[in-house]
Parts: C-alpha cells; sequence; structure tokens
C-alpha cells in the first residue's frame, strides 16, 4: 500500500486530501470511493498501481480534439469513483464494493513497457475515476515524460490540489 499525503484529525480520523469530498476517515475504515483505508491514523491507497482494465485505443476514443489523429493509446483503469452518475457505463470498476473486482498489480515500469510493446504514444487513464489514482499515476507520468510519452486523464476533474507529493 502507498502512504498518502492527508491531514490528521482528532479521534484518529485522517481527512483525505484527494478530491472535494474531503472524507474524515474513522481508524480502520474507508473514505466514500472506498480507495483509501486509515491504518494507525495513516492513510493509504488500497489500488495503487491495481489496474482493473486496460486495452488499446485509437486517441479519437477520448475526450481531445485534433490531437494526434490516428495515434494508439494505452488505457488503463482501476477502480473506484467519487461520483455517482446514474448510466455510467463503468458502474462495476467504478463502484466496486471493496474486494469484488479482480485487478493486476501493473508498475509504472510495466506500463511504460506494455505502451512500447503495443506502439502506443501514450498512456490514458480512464474507465474509473483516475485521480483516485493520483499517486501511481503522478508516479507513471513522470516515467512516461522521461520515456517521450504522452499521458492524459478522462476524469469528472473533482479534484483538490494540495501539498506538493515527496
Amino acid at each position: 500500500m502507498f502512504m498518502l499525503n492527508s491531514c490528521k484529525l482528532s479521534d484518529k480520523k485522517v481527512k483525505c486530501n484527494v478530491c472535494q469530498r474531503m472524507c474524515a476517515i474513522p481508524e480502520g475504515k474507508t473514505g466514500w470511493c472506498m480507495t483509501r483505508v486509515n491504518e494507525g491514523g495513516t492513510l493509504y491507497s488500497l489500488i495503487y498501481g491495481e489496474v482493473s482494465f486496460v486495452s488499446i485505443n485509437p486517441i479519437e476514443k477520448k475526450p481531445v480534439f485534433h490531437f494526434y489523429p490516428g495515434s494508439k493509446w494505452l488505457s488503463l483503469g482501476s477502480l473506484g469513483c467519487n461520483f455517482r452518475c446514474p448510466g455510467c457505463q463503468n458502474w462495476d470498476i467504478a463502484h466496486w464494493k471493496g474486494g469484488s473486482q479482480e485487478t493486476e498489480y501493473m508498475s509504472p515500469e510495466e506500463e511504460i513497457g506494455l505502451a512500447i510493446k503495443e506502439g502506443c504514444i501514450g498512456i490514458s487513464w480512464t474507465f474509473n475515476e483516475p485521480t483516485l489514482w493520483l499517486e501511481y499515476t503522478i508516479d507513471s507520468a513522470k516515467l512516461d515524460k522521461d520515456k517521450g510519452f504522452y499521458t492524459n486523464y478522462v476524469t469528472n476533474g473533482n479534484i483538490l490540489f494540495f501539498e506538493k507529493f515527496q
């Protein structure tokens, strides 16, 4: 599990600073999106590197306009969402109930290796809400940039920016 930047509150609660819900999570519990757990007053990600869905997609499937037309992108999803949109096309992964969906760990290095193997020019974090995968996507994006790859989020945009990651 990956330790997160968070705020300690009274009664062993921890405030998650990833999205605007700012969940106050009691000891041993998860937040609203079920992707973070408070263990001993420290917040940990339950989904760091946990991939629930992988596909190679054309850029035209992404919400971008005239950006490298015809290019291939490695599209990855994890688990969880901070919205409950009626009609969600990825409800089974976005509204994961903790343990009911299979995932496979993929390190940032494995991610870029797969993108190279498949002839992709970029990585897209999609299918569920990628901001909940924040720590993993930041680590991956740094490596992707070093290797000359593009990145994008397909997101609802409900994220807070907070203290800089170390």
